[in-house]
């Protein structure tokens, strides 16, 4: 196909506004806000993707109109003056670029909490609790209608001061479509019971904003049409909606999503992650532009050109949304534009993104450390002034990344593996079924490695003799880390680790007791594993609440088969001793809490995951022969200057370690690792 022909290429035109290709980057909330304004981080994160060339970034999952409608995840403030000239600045550097800009606009309703902001009463149209958020809402009255109406025209004001290309308005769990759907509205005035009064509110809306904007200035809307719920919103009367909004004259597209919001397991079938099904509601999206024959935009797992391209050609859509795809590679059109699709960092859909933002935390791409850390962290690496030779030793994620660094920075570099293949510690998780397609963070940089022309020596346990015959000006060691025992009182000779099991070194023995004391991916795949294969299973674990390193989308599928396969879940306990019973193990359970509170559980297996205990031996020995000794200067590093210094300037070379070889952490960290310290070297 040329690229003049791409249909992912082709302009599109909404009212007097022409978006230079069809990819855009859906409304969402990185958290990247301070003081509710999208100050720097922000700014840069939305500048580039358009650097790297996308047609429309919508920022903001979720502007707030209203101070009674607080930030659940760091939204904005559409509600402030002080926000204009923010969004101008962003708006205004987007748009040198050649990239639209818009922004969505909500009020969250019953979806936040009473105890956040300025603790005003959470509000919705009936006082019908949300699981997720769990405030027990108030029931909306006639002048908090009245003035939230005023608030959105305001806001839709402000932004169009700002310079901004349209706005989009939020319903999708939030307060508008509350008032559309029979699971949470059950008024019996003039918005409830008919179609049309559950519309009310947004004709309200929709009206005061066109009198405060005009008729030229942009108004999408995104919009729940199918609740796939059994007393939710019915797929014919989201349609219905979604005509009736087409119809309205004051709609300039509709963005549409499936399915409804209001738990996790809810979130997971709209917000699919991986092993789920890829675009599952793309084809429903194309329905609805056929009714309706109106523009229509939509993103759910479209995590890939080829699917983004198909959505466009086939008239699914007219704008495709590639949202988690930009946090991993915010170049994507400018790749596709010029014919390097095999060099887009793919979204692994390991969700890591949006796991922190709901744990309160901001948005990071696990395997894109610069994602969110413009200001400090390259997309492009610079060439170094002067070209080194580096060895990197270990071929995990954390080694992968600083060879990829150090190679785009110039530098000769020959990478050492102890295996017969790169991956470290990922080949282990992707042997769950579920998460085989993490195995894209190797691939891709492997691909980059034989394109930058670095070697890699596999089957090298390298010893410090082999390092040094290489004569290297820079030595990292990635050599990451080994499960790590676990110190009980008697028994440990008896456990079998997680990476036993996840490797498949060690066949499931039921019954098993997993005891977690990492509460992270690597003890939920392996119980999901032993789960899977029809062992009996116990996990238990010392926290207060199970897995608190992992967020809800993650959480969704291993609790799905914990459910299905009668996993037994104990929280706030201890495991504290084993011993040999017959043919069985003894496993003896304590609590933080209570010194005399023991119990026993006789199993055949008791599985342990602790984290990883650093492989440091050559780090260990190359220390002291090393220019810098091995030491990293923090200051000099966040200040983003070379880190190393000059301890014993006659040594060869300078030394680091990263990633899991310093101490049990996760792939990002590892890649992060990599990335800031090589990226100065």
């Amino acid at each position: 196909m040329s690229l003049s022909n791409d249909p992912l290429l082709q302009p599109f035109q909404i009212r007097h506004l022409t978006l230079r290709n069809r990819i855009m980057s859906t409304a969402h909330e990185p958290a990247y806000s301070e003081d509710g304004m999208p100050k720097d981080r922000y700014r840069l994160y939305h500048l580039e993707k358009a650097k790297g060339g996308i047609a429309l970034t919508m920022t903001a999952g979720s502007a707030v109109v209203s101070a009674d409608s607080p930030p659940a995840f760091g939204n904005l403030h559409a509600y402030r003056d002080e926000i204009v000239p923010w969004l101008k600045r962003l708006a205004d550097d987007c748009h040198e670029h050649g990239t639209a800009v818009m922004i969505q606009l909500t009020h969250l309703g019953r979806r936040t909490g009473w105890n956040k902001g300025d603790w005003l009463p959470v509000l919705a149209p009936s006082p019908i609790r949300e699981p997720a958020h769990r405030a027990f809402p108030k029931e909306i009255e006639d002048w908090d209608i009245e003035r939230i109406v005023a608030d959105y025209a305001d806001a839709a004001a402000r932004m169009q001061a700002a310079g901004l290309d349209g706005i989009e308005l939020e319903a999708y769990g939030h307060l508008m479509d509350q008032f559309w759907s029979p699971a949470t509205n059950r008024r019996e005035d003039e918005f409830g019971g008919s179609l049309e009064n559950r519309m009310r509110f947004t004709t309200m809306v929709t009206e005061a904003i066109r009198g405060a904007v005009g008729p030229d200035f942009i108004v999408g809307i995104r919009l729940v049409a199918d609740e796939d719920w059994e007393k939710g919103l019915s797929r014919e009367e989201g349609i219905e909606i979604a005509r009736r909004l087409a119809g309205s004259g004051r709609i300039d597209f509709l963005n549409v999503i499936r399915g409804h919001i209001d738990h996790d397991a809810a979130l997971n079938e709209v917000i699919p992650i991986q092993g789920m099904r890829s675009a599952p509601h793309l084809d429903f999206a194309g329905e609805v532009r056929k009714a309706t024959k109106f523009p229509v935009f939509h993103a759910a797992r479209i995590a890939d050109v080829a699917t983004a391209r198909h959505a466009v050609a086939t008239g699914k859509l007219d704008m495709v949304g590639m949202t988690r795809a930009h946090l991993a590679d915010p170049h994507i059109a400018k790749k596709v534009a010029r014919g390097e699709e095999a060099r887009i960092r793919p979204c692994v859909g390991a969700t890591y993104c949006l796991d922190r933002i709901y744990e309160g935390g901001e948005a990071l791409c696990i395997h894109n450390a610069a994602t969110g850390r413009e200001a400090d962290m390259p997309h492009a690496i610079e060439k170094a002034e002067a070209s080194r030779k580096a060895v990197v030793v270990g071929a995990g994620p954390a080694g992968l990344e600083a060879a990829r660094v150090l190679a785009e920075r110039g530098h000769e570099v020959v990478v050492l593996e102890a295996a017969g293949e790169a991956g470290g510690q990922v080949n282990l998780l992707v042997r769950n079924p579920r998460r085989k397609e993490m195995i894209g963070i190797v691939d891709w940089r492997l691909a980059e490695l034989e394109r930058l022309g670095v070697e890699i020596r596999y089957g090298v346990y390298a010893e410090p003799e082999d390092v040094l015959a290489l004569e290297p000006d820079l030595v990292v060691v990635a050599t990451g880390g080994i499960a790590q025992g676990l110190d009980l009182e008697s028994g440990g000779e008896l456990l079998t680790s997680s990476w036993d099991i996840l490797a498949g070194a060690v066949k499931p023995a039921g019954p098993v007791l997993l005891f977690d004391d990492n509460g992270g991916h690597p003890g939920m795949s392996a119980a999901e594993v032993i789960a899977e294969m029809g062992a009996e299973l116990e996990l238990v674990s010392p926290e207060r609440f199970l897995a608190p390193e992992m967020g809800g989308m993650n959480h969704v599928p291993y609790a799905r088969v914990f459910a299905e396969r009668g996993v037994r879940v104990t929280i706030n306990t201890r495991l504290k001793s084993v011993r040999r019973d017959g043919n069985g193990l003894v496993a003896v359970l304590g609590s933080d809490f209570s010194a005399g509170a023991e119990q026993e559980r006789r199993v055949a297996q008791v599985v342990v995951e602790h984290g990883t205990a650093a492989n440091a031996d050559l780090y260990l020995a190359l220390k002291p022969v090393s220019r810098n000794l091995g030491a990293v200067d923090y200051k000099a590093l966040i200040a983003r200057r070379p880190p190393l210094p000059a301890r014993w300037p006659q040594a060869g070379f300078d030394l680091v370690r990263i990633g899991d070889a310093v101490a049990s952490r996760n792939i990002h960290a590892a890649i992060y690792d990599a990335l800031r310290i090589c990226s100065l070297l």
